[in-house]
């Protein structure tokens, strides 16, 4: 597919009758990323996992930013004819998923944010690229990473603009990303709840039974009462 000349590259599956559901990728990864985890999904929604930009088998254009990336994704649904999504994103994925949310609060119907950082500056880490050929844009890396370690200064107040029901996932004290930002960032999304599944940051990766579980409640709305 091409959204605004942009090549958007995406795994689908499950009923074509079902829900929506638009599953986002963290930094580095892509749509094979949720291969454990996507069927599950897809025994009662049609799950859409993308490659965002600069990501796998999408296009890398050499112009990156996480507005870009919530372009692509809002062009995406455009294309689809899919007015109204259930969308889950993983750390950068997350972002993303959020900020569309904010813009677009009509177009997302549930929200879960596994281990998404909380947009408040932070030290930068060190920014190391790995050898031989990657399966995604450094370029893009370099920009994200920037956006993220100084995120603009009003995308915190604009987590209060999201209506959707949210869930918020974190990983526990074993996660690379602050647990105290992740709390907070459920806080301050009106009606946020959040979750802690022990795992680290790869919270659908190293438990995907647990994840599945939350999250299907989640958007069943069987929540368990730790959700709640």
């Amino acid at each position: 597919m091409h959204v605004a000349g942009l090549r958007l590259s995406y795994v689908v599956s499950g009923p074509p009758d079902a829900e929506p559901l638009v599953l986002l990728h963290g930094l580095g990864e892509g749509a094979d990323d949720w291969a454990t985890v996507a069927p599950v999904f897809a025994r009662d929604h049609r799950v859409y996992a993308l490659d965002l930009r600069g990501h796998g088998r999408s296009g890398w254009p050499g112009r990156y930013s996480l507005e870009l990336m919530r372009a692509d994704v809002a062009g995406f649904l455009d294309a689809l004819g899919l007015d109204r999504v259930r969308m889950v994103g993983h750390s950068m994925g997350g972002v993303v998923a959020w900020l569309l949310a904010a813009a677009a609060p009509d177009r997302v119907e549930l929200l879960v944010l596994e281990e998404a950082p909380l947009p408040r500056p932070r030290t930068p880490a060190p920014l190391v690229r790995p050898d031989g050929e990657l399966p995604f844009d450094w370029g893009m890396v370099v920009a994200v990473r920037r956006q993220l370690d100084t995120p603009p200064a009003d995308w915190l107040e604009r987590l209060g603009d999201i209506t959707a029901e949210t869930l918020v996932v974190a990983g526990g004290p074993s996660s690379h990303v602050p647990q105290d930002g992740v709390a907070e960032l459920a806080d301050r999304i009106p009606g946020g709840r959040l979750l802690t599944i022990p795992a680290g940051h790869l919270v659908h990766a190293a438990r995907p039974e647990a994840f599945t579980a939350a999250v299907s409640a989640f958007l069943s709305g069987r929540a368990s009462e730790d959700q709640q």
